[in-house]
C-alpha cells in the first residue's frame, strides 16, 4: 500500500505585492487501496492548507506549477507529523474495512 496524493484545486490571488497569480490555498486528496481476495478496501482523506507568502526569488506563477510542485508545497505546509497522521488514518480506515470492529445486522436472518 502506498498513499497517493493528488490536488483537487488551488486558490490563487491575482496579485500579491509585485507578484502575479500567487497560490494561496491548496486543496489536497490522499487515497489508498488494498485488494484482498478480489475485494477492494480503500481509505481516503481530503483537506486544504494555506501557504505562506512566497519568496520572490523562488516564486513560481500559477501557470507554471505542476501537480508534483503543489503536492510538495502542501506536504511542507502541513508538516511531517500531519502528513504521517493523514497516512496512518488512511491505513486504519483500510484495516477497519477489512476487519470491522463493529458490524450490523440482526441475529434472526
Amino acid at each position: 500500500m502506498a498513499v497517493t496524493w493528488t490536488i483537487a484545486t488551488i486558490e490563487k490571488a491575482p496579485t500579491e505585492g509585485s507578484l502575479s497569480d500567487v497560490c494561496k490555498v491548496i486543496h489536497w486528496r490522499a487515497d489508498d487501496k488494498e485488494t484482498v481476495d478480489g475485494v477492494d478496501y480503500s481509505g481516503g482523506s481530503y483537506g486544504s492548507v494555506s501557504l505562506e507568502a512566497p519568496d520572490a526569488s523562488s516564486f513560481k506563477a500559477y501557470a507554471s506549477i505542476t501537480e508534483s510542485d503543489a503536492i510538495s508545497w502542501a506536504k511542507a505546509a502541513m508538516g511531517t507529523d500531519e502528513v504521517t497522521r493523514v497516512e496512518t488514518s488512511i491505513a486504519s480506515q483500510i484495516t477497519e474495512a477489512k476487519t470491522p470492529s463493529i458490524t450490523t445486522g440482526v441475529p434472526w436472518s
